[in-house]
């Protein structure tokens, strides 16, 4: 077995697994509670059982009040740092327990309550933050929703949620363009059946927006009176299994999958991690890359640091071109970052944009111990180029929408494991991971298969999909009885570490060869010349599926494309042999991806088939798909 002696991991996990009660009921020590749970697991309620039956508490108070009275309140609780707009501001956790008491009056006073819930549709701004914690406080359940994201997705999901009010603002910003949000939330709620009583729009400065009468209130003004009227809201009691909120899962179609969080299994997890996991104790600076619109920007943005009694940065702004290729480090050492958290694609687009590095040196690091990555599998050459360049440890982790938190990490607080490229190392407590087969059957070491999650899955994953218990059992549940179905393929090696080579339906077979285009993305990366890659199944009329890969020169490289494509295709050859069937390889000057950095695999391989698609509600720049049509031009 792989291992460090002084790492506390493998009698912890044992533990979680062999008294998940004990181990849970222990962590649960970490949040204050009204009152603690009767049961701290009940297999008898939900799909598969619930954690902290018949506990009370508030996860606002959690995150804010009792800080403020245990010694913190003048500690920053949030650093907002915009290039985009060129302001930095810090707000102390007594400053936002104001702001949040504020806000959530001002929610009561709009006929908000307890169980109602309340859609967000906003920019990185810290009042994203407040009215968060706003619907905590108050027992609303809040939805977050992408701000930018197109109004017929927006629609559907007022439809399922049916919120009672909408939270937004009038622009956001991207690099070199205003995003108008008031015109795609006036055509969203005009398409959808479910209307909300009202709408709070934040005015921002950059570009302004007309209000509609009856309908729309002006958050500045709201916020004015209802701090001169002096009105603060009490945090409202919450059993631990009520929502604290929705968040929908990207990419879905039809009627969307409304992913529950529960109140109480959320904050236990999430708390624990932030130590245990990430190695960053209460009062140090933590800096999660994420947007609020996606689980990590929920999970690591807004809650654990703020249960942790740590300090949090959100970053409105880009890993290149807000204003340079330096723009991370300049964060991290300006606010002293101890942990960075962020996707692998800002690495690959730092990397193709200073391959050398040499921004790094600019800036003072000294206080910068770990970098974490998630999101997306961790390519080895961006793993080993970032090991290189910052000289710290760059430690992959896995986890979904669905989990809130970390399936397969490497647990810097109880002791780093050694690092194995590709591989998001181990299980953390409470998640049992095996690799099947079609039936079910696990699978030996290093063999590909379903990864899956024995149940019951530990605190802070989902109960439930919003309102459709039985579509969540259908989605999770039934394929593989007595587990979570993760939808990832990969398998486990002979030391446990978990190897995620890419969703199921990213395994190819190619003349009867199950082949990962995780592994093969892995070979395309470690050229010389290639910043960032993708690898995706064709149809062929002979072999079924042939694998294609697309590629992303580094700035700077000169030599002609064709010749680097030739050396790919050999590259395949050589690592996996002739069986991979790998003849095609096309550079492209960018690889269309999702707002949150994610490459657009799907709907790449339906333009390569010839299959009829649809614009993803989620994309970046919608061009980036005529460039990929035109790529492939004559090529397929």
């Amino acid at each position: 077995m792989t291992t460090n002696a002084s790492s506390r991991y493998h009698d912890v996990h044992a533990q979680s697994l062999s008294d998940p009660e004990g181990f849970w009921g222990e962590a649960a020590k970490a949040i204050d509670w009204i009152a603690p749970a009767k049961k701290v697991f009940d297999p008898s309620v939900g799909l598969y059982g619930r954690w902290f039956v018949g506990g009370v508490l508030n996860t606002c108070y959690n995150a804010l009040d009792r800080h403020v009275a245990g010694g913190r309140a003048d500690q920053v609780a949030l650093i907002h740092d915009s290039p985009l707009t060129g302001e930095v501001r810090k707000f102390t956790y007594a400053e936002m327990l104001h702001e949040v008491q504020v806000l959530g009056a001002i929610l009561q006073d709009l006929g908000v309550g307890k169980g109602d819930r309340v859609i967000l549709y906003m920019p990185m701004v810290p009042e994203a933050v407040v009215a968060m914690l706003a619907c905590a406080r108050i027992g609303a359940v809040h939805s977050v929703v992408f701000g930018g994201f197109a109004a017929k997705e927006l629609a559907t999901r007022i439809d399922d949620a049916r919120p009672r009010l909408i939270l937004s603002a009038s622009c956001g910003i991207e690099p070199g363009r205003i995003v108008q949000y008031k015109p795609l939330l006036d055509e969203a709620i005009a398409l959808a059946s479910a209307k909300p009583d009202g709408c709070i729009v934040l005015q921002r400065p950059q570009h302004g927006c007309d209000l509609v009468a009856g309908r729309d209130h002006d958050w500045a003004e709201l916020r004015s009176k209802a701090m001169a009227a002096k009105k603060s809201a009490d945090c409202v009691p919450v059993l631990a299994t009520d929502p604290l909120y929705i968040l929908y899962t990207s990419g879905t179609t039809g009627k969307p999958k409304g992913v529950v969080r529960d109140n109480g299994g959320h904050a236990v997890a999430l708390a624990w991690s932030m130590w245990n996991l990430y190695g960053v104790k209460p009062g140090e600076v933590w800096w999660c890359g994420s947007d609020i619109g996606w689980v990590v920007g929920h999970s690591y943005i807004v809650y654990a640091p703020l249960f942790h009694g740590a300090t949090s940065i959100m970053y409105e702004g880009k890993p290149v071109g807000t204003p340079d290729a330096g723009a991370f480090w300049r964060v991290i050492s300006e606010h002293k970052a101890v942990a960075f958290f962020t996707a692998p694609t800002a690495f690959r687009a730092i990397r193709k944009d200073d391959p050398d590095g040499s921004f790094i040196p600019k800036y003072d690091l000294s206080q910068f111990r770990t970098l974490f990555l998630a999101g997306e599998r961790a390519d080895p050459p961006t793993v080993d180029w970032a090991e290189k360049q910052l000289k710290v440890p760059v430690i992959d982790h896995w986890w979904q929408t669905e989990t809130g938190w970390c399936i397969a990490g490497n647990p810097v607080g109880l002791g780093q494991l050694p690092v194995k490229h590709g591989s998001p190392t181990v299980p953390m407590p409470g998640y049992k991971i095996e690799v099947v087969d079609e039936a079910s059957k696990p699978l030996p070491a290093g063999t590909m298969g379903s990864i899956v999650i024995k149940l019951p899955m530990p605190p802070a994953c989902l109960p439930t999909l919003w309102e459709q218990d039985e579509r969540c059992k259908e989605a999770y549940f039934n394929e593989f009885p007595g587990y979570y179905k993760t939808s990832d393929a990969g398998y486990l090696d002979d030391d446990g570490y978990v190897y995620v080579m890419g969703r199921t339906d990213d395994i190819i077979n190619v003349a009867g060869h199950r082949l990962s285009t995780g592994g093969m993305e892995e070979i395309l990366a470690s050229h010389p010349d290639v910043a960032e890659c993708a690898v995706l199944g064709i149809k062929d009329t002979i072999k079924g599926e042939v694998p294609c890969g697309f590629l992303v020169l580094k700035a700077g490289v000169a030599r002609p494309t064709a010749e680097i494509e030739k050396e790919v295709v050999a590259l395949v050859r050589e690592k996996l042999g002739p069986v991979a069937a790998f003849k095609l390889a096309i550079a492209v000057s960018r690889l269309p991806k999702t707002r949150s950095g994610k490459i657009l695999r799907g709907t790449i391989k339906k333009i390569a088939d010839g299959d009829s698609w649809t614009m993803p509600a989620t994309i970046e720049d919608p061009k980036s798909l005529d460039e990929i049509g035109a790529a492939l031009k004559g090529r397929v």
